[in-house]
């Protein structure tokens, strides 16, 4: 037989495409046979020699393939048994005898038969120290293959290293390589001995190297299934083991429930580590131990807090200047900064929030304005008063080492409110104290600077929260007593006094429809003129906001209800004529304040906390050895004006027409009646100047002019603050001139029109422009 293999080398044969199968010579292999073109290819081969062409399929979804659908290159086999199997299939037992190469295609029906060119087989066993080299380093990374495989016995090792033909010990270690179809025919095409060898000794290194980096992913991931195993053992454990004890058995189950949340949250990943741990933590501690019940306190925080929980703004600047308009009467640019910010959050979406600052007297309606920007942006509102505070664990919350420690008010308004970008109110931050517990309003340049609120960390939680997505609202009567590096961080926003006008409309618009409605009544039941709103708001009240207004309104709500319940009356009408059986007699008088024109009695105007006041300065001289004394609710500043004005006057004794030496021989008592009020502030300064130099000259000052400034000694008028409070003020008593500094032209656009039109306001830069106007000088005068 060896002797045609080797001079009949071109033949035709029935040919079978094997699908997903690649079959080697000396190699045997059974397979089974459905298709009728392979049971005809089988039928005729049994006729003639047992003789089959077993080529592989490239697609092996391909049922009926055609030439192109089959390699070229396959192995003459040799049919040892066949089977016949229920369902028209034969199972067949090969042996492989040598490669051929499909010459043509004789035919493709019934069965398909090629004439093949056998490979030439005196080249098998031809032998050169390059073979010999390749067959011990293929022997070799065999054994290596072998040992990390553990798919194929030992003893398939020994067998080969009997073989000593080249061609045949390629083509059966190829046979036990566990190879893709492509480098199995890759091997059946490689005719000459030395390039088959070559082949399989990459193929058998590139295994190697796949098989070891499988088996390090292998043991890892049976480390880690292990490791699981070991945990749930454990656990199991270790339920036992506290349900003997009866002790808390729901604890592993809650560590589980607490781990599933946490995968939930989606934290950065040191924070998840860190709230990982002390979840841990629960299991190591005894159920009786104190520290447990602390645990459990901190994680229950943690996951109760908004992390990633927000709402969506609305950004409708239309809708949201309806809603401002809707809730507040006026307070133009609060409004318009709202809008600015809502108009850059369209645009850059990514924005910080603001950090604002409503300052103004009480009563204006700052928190209020605070609810309706959460409600024209469509966010949650939350409310914190700093008013006494003096604990800075009150903004950073206590550690965990303290008995009954929690967080700060900042953490638990957050998740109180279930929200990461609430607008957050700080109500009264100018109200913030301190002690030996710490400062407050330090603690609090972390929340409200917008570079550092991102990593906001409290004290009990130990971990960053981010702050930076809150809208931070703060809320203030005055400036004087924040802090300037916290004043710093804030874009403050000024909310002047109501005019009569304001006021009025806010009445009518708000305040009666709310009492109306809170005490019950209709509002066909209640009528009240116009009038006598007016006079409620001229006779009974004296503020710069309307929270003593809203007062009055429902004292006279409250006389209506017990009318309309007693005497059964439909409606009640309130008019001027009748005010007082509901609100008593008249609280305030705004006829002139000075009677008459008076020696050393000056009306002077001040700002406080509550807004404009205006205020009477009088000096009286004595004979004396030239004492100054100073009553009145004066403050430090306040008193360095009366100073200063005297040191004025002395340098210009002659000029005014005074003693040049009353400073030796008079004593001046300089007081201001209206006490209960605390003023401090160089605005009184020429006040004090005019009231001194009207005693000194006995000369009358004005009743109906007011004045505000500060003095220097060389008699110039300094610009002050407040002047809208003061004229507004000035305008609520009854002054018709008001006298300002030159420097404060510039303040009077915020002053409303009809106030203007009331008072006539006179700029002064010195003070011989404010005497002219102050005194009355006549020919009967010194002065």
């Amino acid at each position: 037989m060896e002797e045609n293999r080797k001079n009949n080398r071109v033949r035709s044969i029935p040919l079978i495409p094997l699908r997903g199968l690649t079959i080697f010579p000396y190699m045997v292999l059974h397979f089974d046979v459905g298709r009728e073109r392979s049971i005809n290819a089988l039928e005729e081969a049994m006729v003639n020699d047992q003789l089959i062409f077993l080529v592989s399929q490239k697609d092996i979804e391909i049922n009926s393939p055609k030439p192109q659908d089959f390699y070229q290159v396959g192995t003459i086999s040799k049919i040892k048994q066949m089977l016949k199997l229920p369902g028209d299939t034969i199972r067949v037992l090969v042996e492989g005898i040598s490669r051929a190469k499909i010459t043509n295609i004789v035919q493709e029906t019934p069965y398909i038969m090629v004439d093949i060119e056998e490979q030439d087989y005196t080249q098998e066993t031809e032998m050169s120290h390059e073979i010999e080299a390749l067959m011990r380093g293929v022997l070799e990374s065999f054994e290596d293959y072998i040992d990390v495989s553990n798919r194929i016995s030992p003893d398939v090792l020994i067998a080969m290293n009997e073989i000593e033909v080249p061609g045949r010990l390629a083509d059966t270690i190829a046979s036990n390589l566990v190879l893709k179809p492509t480098q199995k025919q890759d091997i059946l095409e490689a005719f000459k001995v030395a390039d088959r060898l070559e082949l399989i000794y990459k193929f058998i290194l590139e295994e190697i190297q796949i098989l070891e980096i499988e088996k390090n992913i292998n043991n890892r991931v049976k480390k880690q299934i292990n490791k699981v195993q070991k945990e749930y053992y454990l656990r199991e454990q270790l339920k036992a083991i506290q349900k003997e004890l009866g002790e808390d058995e729901g604890l592993v189950e809650e560590v589980d429930k607490y781990k599933n949340e946490l995968k939930k949250l989606k934290l950065p990943k040191d924070i998840h580590e860190k709230i990982n741990r002390e979840v841990e933590r629960l299991l190591k501690l005894s159920p009786s131990s104190a520290e447990l019940g602390v645990l459990r306190n901190y994680i229950d925080w943690i996951f109760n807090l908004p992390w990633n929980k927000d709402t969506k703004d609305r950004l409708d600047l239309k809708l949201s200047a309806e809603i401002l308009d809707e809730d507040h009467y006026g307070l133009e640019k609060v409004k318009e900064r709202i809008l600015e910010y809502l108009a850059i959050r369209q645009l850059a979406k990514s924005m910080k929030g603001p950090i604002l600052c409503l300052v103004g007297p009480p009563g204006v309606g700052k928190t209020s304005i605070a609810k309706s920007i959460a409600r024209s942006l469509n966010r949650k509102f939350v409310r914190m008063s700093l008013g006494g505070v003096r604990d800075e664990a009150e903004i950073r919350g206590h550690r965990r080492t303290y008995v009954g420690a929690l967080p700060g008010r900042i953490i638990s308004s957050m998740r109180q409110v279930g929200s990461k970008n609430p607008v957050f109110l700080l109500d009264e931050i100018d109200k913030l104290a301190s002690d030996f517990r710490g400062d407050p309003a330090a603690a609090l340049l972390e929340v409200l600077d917008p570079e550092q609120n991102s990593d906001f960390t409290d004290h009990f939680l130990e971990v960053p929260f981010n702050l930076s997505k809150v809208m931070f609202i703060t809320t203030a009567n005055s400036l004087d007593t924040i802090p300037r590096p916290l004043l710093d961080r804030m874009e403050v926003i000024r909310i002047p006094g109501y005019t009569e006008e304001e006021k009025l409309k806010i009445a009518e618009r708000y305040l009666f429809p709310k009492q109306i409605k809170d005490h019950g009544l209709a509002e066909e039941q209640v009528q009240i003129s116009e009038k006598a709103t007016r006079d409620i708001i001229n006779y009974y009240t004296r503020e710069a906001g309307v929270r003593n207004l809203e007062r009055q309104i429902a004292n006279v709500c409250r006389k209506i209800a017990k009318r309309v319940v007693e005497e059964k009356v439909k409606t009640v009408r309130v008019m001027p004529n009748n005010l007082d059986k509901y609100l008593g007699k008249p609280v305030f008088a705004y006829e002139m304040i000075n009677q008459k024109d008076e020696v050393g009695v000056v009306r002077g105007l001040a700002w406080t906390a509550v807004g404009g006041d205006t205020l009477s300065i009088e000096v009286t001289p004595m004979k004396g050895k030239g004492k100054l004394s100073l009553t009145g609710h004066l403050g430090d500043i306040m008193k360095e004006s009366a100073q200063a004005a005297i040191s004025y006057i002395r340098s210009r004794a002659e000029e005014l027409k005074i003693d040049p030496e009353f400073h030796e021989n008079i004593d001046l008592h300089i007081h201001v009646p209206e006490g209960a009020t605390p003023k401090d502030g160089p605005s009184a300064g020429i006040t004090m100047a005019t009231a001194v130099i009207s005693a000194l000259t006995n000369t009358p000052a004005r009743k109906d002019v007011a004045m505000t400034g500060e003095i220097t000694l060389r008699g110039r008028v300094l610009a002050i603050g407040g002047v809208k409070e003061k004229v507004l003020a000035a305008n609520r008593a009854g002054i018709k001139k008001v006298l300002l500094p030159m420097e404060n032209k510039k303040d009077i656009d915020d002053i409303p029109e009809n106030v203007k039109k009331k008072i006539e306001m006179v700029f002064v830069d010195h003070m011989d422009q404010v005497l002219e106007h102050a005194l009355i000088r006549g020919e009967n005068n010194e002065g």
